[in-house]
């Protein structure tokens, strides 16, 4: 007889089969999933990796399109370098020996080896197959410690790459731009437009890079290898892969610009100041022959390894070399501004070329008195001699008796307060006030002291040097407004036309010629006759180019006010003094080009700015002289056969590791 707490073998043994039962089931559970995550969740993953342990496609980067000046001078090309790359899904163990072996021959500091942790982690999610760069432009020395421990680097390659070679420095840096790597936002928009990215890539940044992007970048190529489960190639296997191994890269297309580097090197040299700008463009197609921004950056640091330390001061000097004075800053025009206060006035019927002024020195509106340049005064003034002279005095009584509406209408049909267009470069618009402007956002609103300080390009007048330059151009040649432009073509390897650019003409302006000779016949005599502005800055030119007459116009843009006391230059702060301009047109009988010159608080434009500009003036025609006699030279000889530029800086497996070591106030303008 058996108690209730006696258990039978029965019993026991129907216990242990839905024991065993349940283990089985729950075996069959795991195992269902585990098959799940390897054929459906990472099945693509893993039949990928099991090609890759048999064969790799390595991507053959495309060199990068060259940028020419407009006679072939390269400026920027791409030279041989070699950058590190770690393909995740061959990096075993690689947070916990790899990348710190790795970082130890680097140099890496831990933030740094954090983050390509963070970087390998999402690659592996992302693009397990696709190499990630973990440090660009590798020493001499870094190629070969990473070269000799390669077998403890599992995942780890060297990879010869193109590299942006910028061969003028800091020179045209804001037009040339730079590159860096793209974003995971930019590599989703650019692949959705057609591009073919990968991360790690390098893009355009600003200037002619970024622009023309699509235009230079090329296209990849493809090398088919054979490699082992650790990423490792099989030399000895290679060769039976068959014929098609390699899809050969495509090099990008070339840009030739409408610079010429001659005359640009000139106006670096000639350049008067440590800030500012100069501009030169040909005035009968809106193109552009020389730009200076002055303080520029070096393109090539910034496409490569800069520091921390670097960037900051970059970041941190108070001239701020990153901006590009030539368009994306605006400054009051002073002076320069009274052209178009000369061509407002004789279109009002209201003055004429012969109106005189009598200047004492001041001209008095209500209770206050306004300043000429001239405190003795210039006594009395016409239309010609108060541009040649820069008196203040007449310009006072056009504004008093114009108002400032017709000056601001005949400055925005001249480009004033728009951007010009050129697509290249940043822009500001700069400001051009009317009574409507002031209204909006002057406190008390418009008032006629206002118009005063705009006719003299003071006051909240503000314009770009290359607004400045494309005004005086439109004056050169009679009312036509270009768009400034400073590509010319595109052209393929072998130098076809891929794109040619036309000039672009913005809109025709209504100048009467009558008006026009009048104010070009004031901008002759300011230079070429005695008491003119830039009489004295022009006397070089005129002993060495007696053929060319040059006209133009001197500025001195008050920045601060001026005081009971005229402070000299030497006695005021850097920031504090005044901007100098000169704008020039040549020759003045038939107009080629015009030059604008800015230095950025460098005190009178007749000293300060128009020696500058005269120097490459002299060296415009100089050039255009020498390319006549050798164009004439090149007809009388027998033509010379040339092959074509080639890119520079194609990579191969058998590259050469790196070398070792390797607004204004009220105002007083003239």
């Amino acid at each position: 007889m058996t108690t209730l707490s006696e258990t039978t073998p029965g019993r026991d043994l129907k216990r242990r089969f839905v024991w065993l039962g349940l283990a089985m089931v729950l075996g069959m559970v795991v195992l269902s999933v585990q098959l799940y995550r390897l054929q459906i969740t990472q099945g693509e993953e893993y039949a990928a990796k099991s090609v890759a342990n048999f064969v790799k496609e390595v991507r053959l980067r495309a060199d990068r399109g060259l940028i020419k000046d407009r006679r072939g001078a390269i400026l920027v090309d791409s030279r041989p370098s070699f950058d590190a790359f770690i393909t995740p899904a061959f990096c075993t163990n690689c947070a916990d020996e790899v990348l710190p072996r790795l970082g130890e021959l680097l140099g890496w500091d831990e933030p740094t080896r954090k983050r390509m942790e963070d970087q390998i982690r999402i690659a592996r999610r992302a693009a397990p197959f696709i190499p990630l760069p973990v440090r660009v432009d590798l020493t001499r020395d870094e190629y070969d410690r990473i070269n000799a421990r390669r077998d403890m680097l599992d995942g780890v390659e060297v990879v010869p790459v193109p590299h942006r070679n910028y061969r003028t420095g800091s020179v045209l840096s804001h037009v040339l731009g730079y590159m860096n790597e793209i974003n995971p936002e930019e590599l989703e928009r650019l692949n959705a437009e057609g591009g073919h990215y990968a991360l790690g890539d390098y893009v355009g940044r600003r200037g002619l890079e970024r622009s023309f992007e699509y235009a230079l970048c090329g296209t990849d190529g493809v090398r088919k290898e054979v490699v082992n489960a650790r990423g490792r190639v099989l030399e000895e296997f290679n060769n039976k892969l068959g014929q098609d191994t390699m899809l050969p890269s495509r090099p990008g297309n070339n840009l030739v610009l409408s610079l010429d580097m001659r005359l640009q090197e000139a106006a670096e040299q000639a350049f008067p100041g440590s800030a500012g700008a100069m501009v030169v463009v040909d005035v009968k197609t809106g193109f552009i022959r020389a730009l200076v921004s002055r303080p520029g950056f070096d393109s090539n640091l910034l496409t490569g390894r800069i520091t921390p330390s670097q960037m900051y001061a970059l970041a941190r000097d108070p001239l701020q070399p990153m901006v590009n004075r030539v368009s994306a800053n605006h400054f009051s025009p002073g002076s320069t501004f009274k052209v178009i206060s000369t061509l407002a006035a004789y279109k009002s019927g209201l003055f004429r070329p012969e109106s005189t002024v009598t200047c004492t020195g001041s001209y008095r509106l209500g209770a206050r008195a306004w300043r000429c340049h001239k405190d003795s005064g210039h006594g009395p003034v016409n239309g010609k001699t108060a541009l040649q002279y820069s008196c203040d005095s007449w310009f006072y009584k056009v504004a008093d008796t114009i108002g400032l509406d017709p000056i601001a209408d005949m400055a925005k049909s001249l480009g004033m307060g728009s951007p010009t267009g050129i697509g290249v470069l940043a822009e500001v618009p700069g400001i051009m006030p009317s009574t409507e402007y002031h209204d909006k956002v002057s406190p008390g609103g418009y008032t006629k002291g206002m118009a005063l300080n705009s006719v003299m390009g003071q006051g909240d007048v503000n314009a770009t040097p290359l607004q400045v330059v494309m005004l005086y151009a439109a004056i050169a040649n009679g009312g036509t407004l270009f768009k400034p432009q400073l590509v010319e073509r595109v052209e393929g390897l072998d130098g076809s036309v891929v794109e040619k650019f036309d000039p672009q003409v913005v809109r025709k302006v209504t100048i009467p010629e009558a008006h026009r000779k009048a104010v070009m016949d004031a901008l002759v005599a300011t230079v070429n006759e005695p008491g003119g502005t830039a009489y004295r800055a022009a006397a070089g030119v005129r002993e060495h180019l007696k053929e060319v007459v040059i006209a133009g116009k001197t500025g001195s843009a008050q920045v601060a006010a001026i005081g009971a006391v005229r402070l000299k230059e030497h006695q005021m702060d850097f920031f504090q003094r005044d901007h100098a301009w000169f704008a020039g047109i040549a020759p003045a009988d038939d107009p080629e080009i015009a030059i604008v010159v800015l230095n950025e608080h460098g005190g009178h434009g007749g000293a300060d700015a128009a020696p500058g500009g005269m120097i490459v003036l002299q060296k415009y025609f100089e050039l255009k002289k020498e390319d006549a006699a050798r164009a004439k030279a090149d007809t009388s000889a027998p033509a010379l056969e040339t092959a074509p530029i080639q890119n520079q800086g194609t990579l191969s497996r058998g590259t050469q590791p790196p070398a070792a070591g390797t607004g204004g106030s009220d105002a007083v303008a003239h």
